[in-house]
This record gives C-alpha cells, structure tokens and sequence, in this order.
C-alpha cells in the first residue's frame, strides 16, 4: 500500500495490525472509498496473507550449555542403568477456575453456559499443572494444585508424585 497522499505515506507496521474494516474506515477517512472485501482481495493480490509469529529465532546461549546437557545425559543413563526413576518436570499452562470456556467437545445433550469473558476476578482460583514424567517407565501423571508457581510448589509436586507412585518403584 503506497502513499495515500504525498507527505502522508501509510508505513507497514501500524497498518498491518488493523481489521479489514478498521483500513476501509481509514482509507475513507483519507479520501478513498474501497470496500473491506475489496482491500482483502488486493491485500492476497501482493502477496500479503494472515500470518502468525514463529518461534524461529534463538537468543544467546550461556557459556557451557552444550557440556551441562551431556552432562545431563550421562547422569541419566547411568541412573536408568541403576534402576533409579528419572524424571522429567515441568509446569503446564495455568488455568482459571470458575465458569469458563476452555478448548474441546464433550458429548452431551446440551452446552454448559459459560461466562462471556474470562477475567481473573471471577476465577474461584487459579489451576497450575506440573507435569511428571518417568523417564525409565514411560509413564507420567499430572499434579494440579493451586498455589503460587513457586520452588515450593515445584517440591510439593514431585513430592505428591512420589509418594504416590516413586517410591513403589
């Protein structure tokens, strides 16, 4: 998309983020009548299409990251070798609590009603998943809790998942 006007140029970024709509408005408000279909079409016409960010890009690595990860593995092979459980943490995407639409069908005879928006003051609380994978057995299991994500918490987890099934091993 060009100038509009001279000494008015429409730049990329600030224009990129806007609705179909949202240009149309714009572009009227500058003299040119175009519909929201119509700049969709010529949009697709230059190559331009609805995009998502990826995840491509790395930061800067620390010093010694590669050793730590073979060291890593060399203490988990010899741990597996032993018979020791080995396992592999990690938290999962909070969740508010409350009457809230979250992804995926179930089967039954009518929806739940769900709250329009999802707004943290009428959660009942906040859900936080560690995951706790058993690298030897292949087997995992999930601690939900709903405290802080702290260390605390973390400990708690692995603790919960031992008693329950690592110290059986």
């Amino acid at each position: 998309m060009g100038d509009a006007r001279a000494g008015d140029p429409i730049s990329g970024l600030k224009w990129t983020h806007k609705s179909l709509r949202t240009l149309a408005r714009e572009l009227l408000r500058r003299g040119y009548r175009v519909s929201a279909p119509t700049i969709g079409r010529l949009l697709k016409l230059g190559a331009y299409s609805l995009r998502v960010n990826r995840k491509r890009l790395a930061g800067k690595q620390s010093p010694g990251r590669e050793e730590q990860f073979h060291y890593l593995a060399q203490q988990r092979r010899a741990c597996l070798r032993r018979g020791w459980p080995v396992m592999s943490v990690d938290t999962k995407k909070k969740e508010l609590v409350g009457l809230f639409k979250n992804p995926g069908q179930q089967w039954r005879r009518s929806p739940h009603d769900v709250l329009i928006y999802d707004f943290p003051s009428d959660a009942i609380g906040k859900a936080i998943p560690y995951g706790i994978y058993d690298v030897g057995r292949n087997e995992g299991s999930v601690v939900v809790g709903v405290s802080h994500d702290t260390p605390e918490f973390a400990v708690g987890a692995i603790r919960s998942w031992w008693l329950r099934v690592g110290h059986k091993i």
